[in-house]
Order: structure tokens, then C-alpha cells, then sequence
């Protein structure tokens, strides 16, 4: 499997899981999550997982179509896998297990977000 076809499946994959997460977090977790109020913070894990999944979706669907040097969309796909990992990832812990210390990998992840979307501005410009 080629990084073209591994970044649309690693963004359709966390499509679907932040679906699962997200509807795991309203109904089988919400009173927990609410009576220690995380709820917000289950929430604010899953949108950026869902948004950052359908832009690994986009960016895969781009390195397919495009001819050219793909190197600045292939590191745009490996920070927004990062990022899922890193904010989502740690902010699902932070509200599930309330280990607080996972409230500072959070910002990590945040600027891997960011350098994806640099990353990818920067191809554009290029292309």
C-alpha cells in the first residue's frame, strides 16, 4: 500500500471511529462525562477528528491526482495523523480516565493540526 492509498484509508478509518466515538460518548458515556464534566472536552476530541479525518480524506484524494512533487502533501498527512493521535487521542483520555496529565500532550497535536494546514497551503502555492 502506497502513501497515496494509506492516507485515504487512515482518513476514512477515523471518519468512521470518530462517528463511533462520538455516538459512544452521547449515549453510553454521557452521564458520566457530564456528572464529571468532561462532556466538552469528549466533544471538542471528536469534531477535530472528524474534521482532520476528512482532510487526510482530501489530501489522499489530492496526492491520487497529482503528478508532481507530493512530498509537502505526504508530511501534511503525517501531521494530521499526529494530531488525531495527539489531541484526540489525548483529550479522549483526559475526559474518559480524567488522567490530567494527557492535558498537556493535547497543545502537541494542536500544532501538528497546524503544520498539516501550513503544509498543505504551501503545496498549493507550489502547484
Amino acid at each position: 500500500m502506497d502513501i497515496k492509498q494509506l492516507t485515504l484509508v487512515i482518513g476514512a478509518v477515523l471518519g468512521a471511529i470518530s462517528v463511533a466515538l462520538g455516538a459512544f460518548g452521547a449515549h453510553a458515556l454521557r452521564d458520566v462525562l457530564t456528572q464529571n464534566n468532561r462532556l466538552e472536552t469528549f466533544q471538542t476530541a471528536t469534531q477535530y477528528l472528524q474534521i482532520h479525518a476528512l482532510a487526510l480524506v482530501a489530501v489522499g484524494i489530492l496526492l491520487r491526482q497529482t503528478a508532481g512533487d507530493v512530498g509537502l502533501l505526504q508530511s501534511a498527512s503525517v501531521a494530521f495523523v499526529v494530531g488525531c493521535v495527539a489531541f484526540s487521542g489525548s483529550l479522549y483520555v483526559l475526559a474518559i480516565g480524567n488522567v490530567r496529565v494527557m492535558g498537556a500532550i493535547a497543545p502537541i497535536g494542536g500544532v501538528a493540526f497546524i503544520i498539516g494546514w501550513v503544509l498543505v497551503a504551501w503545496w498549493a502555492l507550489q502547484s
